[in-house]
Order: structure tokens, then sequence, then C-alpha cells
């Protein structure tokens, strides 16, 4: 397969804003061999396009062929092939047979809902371009045993999304963050303890019963003036995005 120089094309038809990074024409570690699969990731910091671009010490880059901002704008970084999954435990989503999406996320933060709905119609376009099915769109950490990224994502309510725009419908999206009440099961509250600094930071249930997170609730609440009791609002979520936001 010779350098993807139509990425751009297949970006711009998720309707979102898109950027082509200068040199991303023959930017790559030689061409890409094949397409069968792409693999979603989080950068783990902010305004970190560049990383993605020119790569860290001890990996040259480019790290993905694109790089999403937290807004929704796709950069388009690559057209060849990247470092972004190896060792991989599919042989659809090797460095060589699969492409990168890296994601603007501090690993702890919750999502905007625009930069998913970026993200999910981005894998649908690709998908499309490349006869591949909503199965192959994997999370870096289902196809390599070391990495936790994207966070807090749910890839079957993901996939299942991507297949619906592969279908030609136009998947539910929330609105907003949801409001977190005990008892709640949601790949939100994975957030939440992630930005808290939760002992039990991998359960998805907000649990009454956790005697860690619902004090940290409650210091945050008090110390913002967001009321009393467990249940954490659209208020709160304002507040600890803006925080995160600003240790970035």
């Amino acid at each position: 397969m010779p350098w993807l120089t139509r990425l751009a094309t297949v970006a711009r038809r998720t309707g979102f804003p898109v950027v082509e990074v200068a040199g991303w024409r023959t930017r790559g570690h030689g061409p890409q061999p094949s397409v069968e699969g792409v693999v979603c990731h989080h950068t783990a910091g902010r305004d970190d396009m560049h990383i993605v671009r020119d790569g860290r010490p001890g990996l040259d880059g480019p790290l993905s062929q694109f790089w999403l901002r937290r807004d929704g704008t796709i950069f388009v970084v690559a057209a060849g092939r990247c470092w972004h999954n190896a060792p991989s435990t599919s042989p659809h989503h090797t460095n060589s047979a699969s492409l990168g999406i890296e994601a603007e996320n501090n690993g702890r933060e919750a999502w905007p809902v625009r930069q998913l709905e970026a993200y999910r119609r981005l894998c649908a376009e690709l998908c499309r371009e490349y006869s591949l099915p909503a199965s192959r769109v994997k999370a870096h950490r289902e196809v390599n045993t070391g990495k936790p990224d994207p966070h807090s994502i749910d890839m079957g309510d993901f996939r299942a999304d991507v297949a619906q725009l592969l279908a030609g419908r136009a998947p539910a999206l929330p609105a907003r963050l949801p409001e977190l009440r005990p008892g709640a099961t949601s790949e939100h509250v994975v957030t939440l303890r992630k930005a808290l600094g939760a002992a039990n930071q991998t359960s998805t249930v907000y649990d009454p019963t956790d005697p860690d997170l619902l004090a940290l609730v409650e210091q945050f609440k008090t110390a913002h003036k967001l009321g009393v009791g467990p249940v954490w609002t659209a208020a709160c979520w304002a507040i600890l995005n803006h925080q995160e936001k600003e240790k970035s």
C-alpha cells in the first residue's frame, strides 16, 4: 500500500474541522503496508501534537497518523507507518497493519462530548474508506497488554456507535456528562476516581459504601461551595474539568 495521502479527505467526511500538519503526506517510517484496523489512544498530556509528530526520547515520531484535539479538531500528522502499538496482541493492529488516533487527554480528565463524537466519526470514516468492520476498532489497551488507554471509554458502546454510523444512522450521543448518584454504574466513575485520586481507580460503580471516594466528593463540593450530599452534578464536572485544564 502506498503513502495514505487521502487521510485528510477521509477526515473531512466527519464534518469536523481538519488541520493538515505541514509535511504529513511524506511523514512516516516508510509507507503504510496495510490498513486492517484502527487503534484508539489518549496522549496522556495536553497541547501535545508536536510529540505525536516528532516523537519523544527513545521513540522517534511520527507516533500516530492523527491527533484529535479536545475541541474535536482532527490533525492529520502522517501518511506513512507510525510507531503507535508495539508489541501488538492482534495481527490486525500492529504498526504495519493499523492506523493510530491519539486523542488529547491527560489520562484522568473527563472526555468532552464534541471530542468523543469526532472520535467515533473519524473511526467510522476510516472503516468505510478501508472496508473494515466496526469490530476492527480497538482501544490500545485491548491490543497491547501494557497500556491503559483510552481511559474510561466503554469500547463496546463505542464500537456500537461506529457500527451505527457505518449503517448511516447517527447514534444518540449524550448532551453532557451524566450526573452520578450512589449506586450508579458508569465508565465516568473511573474518570471521577482518577481525577480525585481515589484509592480504587478502576471500579465503574459509584459505591455508597466506599468511604474514600465519598469523602473526596464531599471535600471537593465543600471546597467549591457546590452543596452537600454525595451526588456528583454537572457543576462539579465543569469545575473539575477547568482544574484539569489549568494543571495541564
